[in-house]
């Protein structure tokens, strides 16, 4: 009973989380704060007043990162205006990494590798291993099928990219300004600025890429769980 409990807690909340929401005297209070400074303010005195993901000036009017009930029990009750700038920046980046998730484990299942769009025939020459195998195996099989020699050069490219942008402004590590305006809602991708398609930002543009982030991160979840365990998503998949 308790676990049904949390289910529908959570899917209530996620659904708020999707939806437009409205101004409230919450959300007002966390506008007027973010414009002030709180480092001469207790922690204790700003804890009901700046929720974590509460500062808008990185999203305009649209208050998404809570919903239109504004439910964010656990990091209102221990935030700051710090951390919440902190949780959005990983929040966002949670969300595009998902997006291309779920890319690329629709582009598995549907058989399309890098050999059909590249000159490449081989992932691995030194261990054998084709594109062309990969197609043959199901996402999770294809995962295990990587050799690490791969993952390390993965990783060490995220890596590179991640240390120098929490990095390069003074060279130091600076949390509190972790949100870069290339790290906001619909900002380019990426601190390094690369935008080959010249996109504009806009005020729906960003609120519908933290919905698309946060459905994203649903959907990659549930289509994993549904490949490891047959069974355990009981929605039709698309294939």
């Amino acid at each position: 009973m308790k676990i049904t409990a949390l289910c529908l807690t959570a899917l209530v909340s996620a659904s708020h989380a999707f939806a437009p929401s409205t101004p409230s005297s919450a959300s007002s209070s966390a506008r007027a704060l973010s414009t002030e400074s709180t480092s001469d303010v207790p922690l204790l005195q700003i804890k009901e007043k700046v929720p974590c993901f509460g500062a808008a000036p990185f999203i305009g009017d649209n208050d998404v990162f809570f919903g239109e009930n504004y439910w964010d029990k656990l990091t209102m009750e221990y935030g700051s205006a710090e951390t919440g700038q902190y949780l959005r920046a990983a929040e966002l980046k949670h969300g595009r990494a998902a997006m291309l998730a779920v890319v690329g484990f629709a582009l598995q299942k549907l058989g399309v590798t890098f050999d059909k769009i590249s000159p490449h025939e081989y992932l691995s020459v030194t261990q054998n291993v084709k594109f062309a195998d990969l197609a043959a195996m199901g996402p999770l099989q294809a995962v295990q099928a990587v050799p690490l020699e791969g993952y390390a050069q993965v990783f060490a490219a995220i890596a590179a990219v991640e240390i120098y942008e929490l990095t390069h402004r003074d060279g130091e590590l600076k949390r509190d300004e972790s949100v870069a305006p290339g790290l906001q809602p619909g900002g380019l991708t990426g601190d390094l600025g690369w935008n080959p398609l010249d996109i504009k930002i806009t005020e729906d543009r960003r609120l519908k890429e933290i919905q698309n982030g946060r459905a994203a991160m649903f959907a990659i979840c549930a289509w994993v769980a549904a490949e490891a365990v047959p069974g355990s998503v009981p929605l039709p998949l698309p294939w």
